[in-house]
């Protein structure tokens, strides 16, 4: 401490302009509370922001799908066509089984005319 009171002085004027500081920050902070309209609004876009970031998680993961799904159908096509190109024998029994059937359906429309 001084001796003439000059020290006590200006700590209380520091003192003050602190206090004042932090008196304008907490009231703020209470109006921003206060203001219902601006919040409902901050809650809002918040949700919508998140909205937004699932539906291209969600979109992300049915693409990701799609691709491994349509690898998998490539995949099990290239078997398919590799196991008709080894043995062609049961698809050319469908092929004259069908065939047949045309002929069968052909000569009895015919009979009915």
């Amino acid at each position: 401490m001084m001796g003439n009171g000059r020290g006590d002085t200006e700590a209380l004027r520091e003192e003050i302009r602190r206090t004042r500081v932090e008196l304008g920050e907490t009231m703020e902070l209470l109006a921003a509370k206060a203001d219902v309209k601006a919040r409902l609004r901050e809650s809002a876009d918040q949700a919508r922001q998140r909205m937004r970031e699932q539906a291209g998680q969600a979109m992300a993961r049915m693409r990701a799908q799609a691709a491994e799904m349509t690898g998998l159908a490539r995949a099990d096509m290239a078997q398919q066509g590799e196991m008709m190109r080894r043995n062609p024998a049961p698809w050319l029994a469908i092929a004259a089984g069908a065939a047949a059937v045309a002929v069968v359906l052909l000569i009895i429309q015919g009979r009915r005319r």
